[in-house]
C-alpha cells in the first residue's frame, strides 16, 4: 500500500504542474475538508489530487495547472488559499506536517494574525536593517 501512495504524486505530475499543499484539520473535520476541496475544485476549474493521512488528519492537496504551464497560474495559486482558509475554518492548520517554509509565506499571516506576525519581523528589522540576511522568507 505504501508504495501505491509514493506513486501518487509521480502520477499526478503527469498531468501538469503541480503545487502540493499541506493542511491538517481535526480528523472528525476530514468530511468537511475533502468536501471544501472538491468544491474549490469545482469552482476555479483547477483538477485536484488529494492523498490524506486520514489517521491524523493530514491532507495533501495537489494543484495541478495544466500540462505545459512554466509557472503556478494565479487560479491555481487562488484555488490553494481557498483550499487553507477553508482549514483553518475547520479548526485545523495549514501545515500537518512540513512546516512553514518558503511555500506558506503567501499565508502565514492569515494563520497568525498581524499582531503575531509584527514581533518577528520587528526582530528582523532590528537585527537585519538592511534585509541581507534570508532575503525573501516570511520572517
Amino acid at each position: 500500500m505504501l508504495g501505491i501512495r509514493r506513486l501518487a504524486h509521480p502520477a499526478t505530475e503527469r498531468l501538469g504542474k503541480c503545487l502540493v499543499e499541506d493542511v491538517g484539520v481535526p480528523r472528525s473535520r476530514l468530511p468537511e475538508m475533502i468536501e471544501a476541496i472538491e468544491a474549490a475544485g469545482r469552482e476555479h476549474e483547477v483538477f485536484i489530487a488529494t492523498v490524506a493521512h486520514a489517521g491524523d488528519g493530514n491532507l495533501h492537496p495537489t494543484f495541478v495547472a495544466p500540462r505545459g504551464s512554466v509557472d503556478i497560474p494565479d487560479r491555481v495559486w487562488a484555488t490553494a488559499a481557498e483550499v487553507c482558509r477553508a482549514a483553518l475554518d475547520l479548526g485545523g492548520t495549514l501545515t500537518g506536517e512540513h512546516g512553514v517554509g518558503t511555500l506558506k509565506r503567501r499565508r502565514l499571516e492569515l494563520a497568525l494574525g498581524p499582531v503575531s506576525m509584527a514581533v518577528p519581523r520587528s526582530i528582523k528589522a532590528a537585527l537585519d536593517p538592511l534585509g541581507i540576511l534570508d532575503p525573501g522568507k516570511a520572517i
